[in-house]
């Protein structure tokens, strides 16, 4: 994949991105508003034309720990937003100084380079600025201005503005990194966020406009991203893993003895983890007065020990630009400090790193159960933006066309929503909630669930006040790695609740038909995998079959792992050995007539699209299907679609956008729906029997597209984007 140009940029563009120093075009209430138009946006038919996200209606906000961190986690969905032509800011929060050698590990000496922090801090902006160059432009060389701007009273920044591209900006705070994996460091970000650090030192690199060396306390820290956050007013925000899983082997004792630093042993660098944590309490800040984002959160090592995700050319691309970072091509940039981080070099593909250039995931990976047909037959689709949910339903059903998004509430909810639907035809959501600590508030993690209690005026869904399920583990810091619920209602009205828990397996609570829930169990039945990977990722589907059985499949670090009931209705009990193929990622399930049940998914370290079958009570899975390779990542929505056999699928391709098929016998080709989005998205068949899929886009918006007609063989239409996103909650 060849680098490419962004769409030129306008004089009334070039405008409002320049002008007045640091993100100034911004900070005008005016300058960055969104459109205030409610019309709905229509492209032709799928296929055609440019994105229908339209570059001036999107904002994009990186917040990383590191210089590479979004090089290796977040590509290539970074790549795809600077390429895009829409605001791009990065957030560097540390320097990233390390040991201050900057030499290849592979080098035959590398003890005789000098230590110099301040150089090699240098050094890997000098590389990142030179990868996000080639991404936007697709020169290293390009022109960077380089100024100190305050974002704090009292505080400086180091901004860097592409000047040929001058929408992109990258920001470094130039905190001290802890310079150690996973060792205790009082002197880091995670001191600081814990409180064993009061403040955290900055280390001015060679050569940076900063006049001095600050010391920030951790609501400094906070206040300065939502200072980022007020004048970007992104549309889509990406952190790394705030839930970061802990690894088999416990941490040694170290010096450092504050209590405060105790704690599992993770697979993610520390600094990872709390920079997360510091953008989650800057967004709970921020989103009380801005327009709420799309929040994406990205795993940082862990995805060394997972099933490698990317296809081959998204991973030979991806290491392409790290080779960039890594200066492993000798350019000249004129810096003594130096021109990259030769660390990284160009070894990639070598090492642990060959396996974060390989994969990219995304902590939520989005629902297979986030659009429902709601009791009038109205489709309802349900996300989360800015920590709150919201609704969009049909205007009537098999319209095709979807109100206004109404909030359904909640708060600091993450990642995404799963819908079941009851028998008698009412919603009940499940989400997951991360609670920051306070005074009188510990950090943790819990499931919750609103019952539909009726429906308004205008045909959405009403529903009661969100109810916390707890989560499996009453240990806060063992709460913070639960995961994403799936969820599945039975004919007697019970509602069976799934989630992965802190100890790589899974738990379940049971939902009765008078609102009350069981007590958290787990699951019976364990994965035997390698011990150095989680058993179970994220990922999780539910379903109910033909014959009233509840399947559950989940993605392991070997295999699909499957449950399913014995009786109508009961808790599923483990089956089979499934011996289908290595996902790459989450699995969704779709009954069929005869008791059929298909799971869709990934296959690891080449992302071709799999459709396996298991028959009717009796018989083994199987690869039934494989689709036309598309590329991209994550979960490939998959639902009933009419008749027998058939089913619609929605899948993310290399660039970042929506491809959607049918699928009988075996699958129809892909078309192709130019939607930048989130996640994952939502397919179902509308009161007409026409297939349905959705997206949210990287604008805040819904998009929708429906087949111009009925059966297998009837083509997608054009997409439309759903009016505008929600509106400012605040001031």
């Amino acid at each position: 994949m060849s680098p490419a140009h962004p769409p030129p940029v306008s004089r009334r563009r070039l405008l409002q991105v320049t002008g007045g120093g640091l993100l100034a075009a911004t900070a005008g209430a005016g300058v960055w508003a969104w459109r205030s138009d409610d019309a709905s946006r229509t492209a032709g038919p799928a296929g055609s034309g440019r994105s229908l996200v339209a570059p001036a209606d999107q904002s994009f906000v990186h917040i990383v720990a590191h210089a590479d961190d979004g090089l290796f986690f977040m590509n290539p969905d970074l790549e795809q937003s600077l390429r895009s032509g829409a605001r791009s800011v990065t957030v560097c929060l540390t320097g990233g100084e390390a040991d201050g050698h900057n030499v290849s590990r592979r080098a035959p000496d590398p003890g005789r380079v000098p230590v110099d922090r301040s150089a090699f801090a240098r050094a890997r902006a000098n590389g990142l600025r030179a990868a996000h160059a080639v991404m936007a432009t697709g020169s290293p060389a390009a022109r960077w201005d380089v100024a100190a701007r305050s974002l704090l009273p009292g505080f400086e920044v180091e901004v860097q503005t592409l000047h040929d591209a001058p929408q992109h900006q990258l920001i470094f705070l130039e905190l001290v990194e802890s310079r150690a994996v996973w060792q205790a460091r009082t002197i880091s970000l995670r001191g600081l966020w814990l409180g064993a650090a009061a403040t955290l030192p900055t280390l001015r690199p060679a050569g940076t406009p900063v006049r001095r060396q600050y010391h920030y306390t951790r609501e400094q820290v906070v206040r300065t991203l939502v200072a980022v956050l007020d004048r970007a007013r992104p549309t889509v925000v990406r952190t790394l893993d705030p839930n970061a899983v802990h690894a088999r082997r416990r941490p040694p004792a170290t010096a450092d003895r504050d209590p405060r630093l105790a704690g599992p042993r993770y697979y993610d660098h520390q600094d990872h983890t709390a920079s997360a944590y510091f953008a989650e309490a800057a967004l709970a800040a921020y989103t009380d007065r801005g327009r709420p984002p799309v929040v994406e959160n990205y795993l940082g090592y862990e995805s060394g020990v997972l099933p490698d995700d990317l296809d081959p050319r998204t991973t030979r691309r991806k290491a392409a630009l790290l080779s960039v970072y890594g200066w492993a091509d000798h350019r000249a940039c004129g810096d003594p400090a130096g021109c990259g981080d030769r660390k990284v070099g160009g070894g990639a593909l070598s090492g642990v790193a060959r396996h974060w250039t390989r994969g990219t995931r995304l902590r939520a990976p989005g629902s297979n159960a986030w659009l429902r047909p709601a009791q009038d037959g109205r489709l309802a689709a349900f996300a989360v933006l800015g920590g709150r949910a919201y609704c969009w339903a049909e205007t009537r059903p098999g319209s095709g066309s979807f109100g206004a998004p109404v909030p359904v509430g909640g708060g600091r909810l993450q990642g995404q929503i799963h819908v079941a639907r009851r028998p008698d035809g009412t919603l009940q959501l499940f989400a997951s909630r991360t609670v920051l600590p306070g005074r009188h508030t510990g950090h943790y993690r819990e499931l919750l669930t609103a019952q539909q209690t009726g429906t308004g005026r205008d045909g959405v869904p009403v529903f009661a006040d969100w109810e916390s399920l707890g989560a499996p583990d009453a240990d806060p810091v063992r709460s913070l790695e639960t995961g994403f619920p799936a969820a599945v209602a039975t004919p007697d009205g019970t509602v069976h609740v799934f989630v992965r828990t802190w100890d790589g397996t899974l738990a379940h609570r049971g939902g009765r038909p008078d609102g009350g829930f069981s007590p958290w169990q787990r699951l019976e039945g364990t994965v035997s995998t390698l011990q150095a990977s989680p058993r179970i990722t994220d990922g999780l589907d539910a379903c109910m079959d033909s014959d009233g059985l509840v399947h559950l499949a989940a993605p392991s670090a070997g295999t699909v792992v499957h449950w399913v009931s014995k009786e109508a209705g009961g808790l599923p009990r483990p089956a089979a050995a499934t011996g289908l193929p290595q996902p790459a990622g989450p699995v969704s399930l779709v009954p069929l007539a005869d008791g059929v049940v298909r799971a869709v998914f990934r296959r690891a370290g080449t992302a071709q699209v799999l459709i396996a079958e298991r028959p009717r009570r009796i018989g083994g899975w199987r690869v039934a299907a494989r689709c036309a390779a598309v590329g991209g990542y994550g979960r490939v929505a998959a639902a009933p679609a009419g008749g027998a056999d058939r089913m619609v699928l929605a899948a993310r391709d290399d660039a970042g956008e929506v491809r959607v098929a049918m699928a009988q016998d075996g699958p129809g080709p892909w078309q192709r729906g130019r939607v930048a989005h989130s996640a994952a998205a939502g397919v179902a068949q509308d009161a007409t029997g026409r297939a349905v899929v959705v997206a949210l886009g990287t604008d805040g918006r819904l998009y929708t597209a429906r087949q111009s007609g009925l059966g297998p063989r009837a083509p997608f239409g054009g997409w439309r984007a759903q009016t505008r996103p929600p509106e400012r909650s605040g001031g």
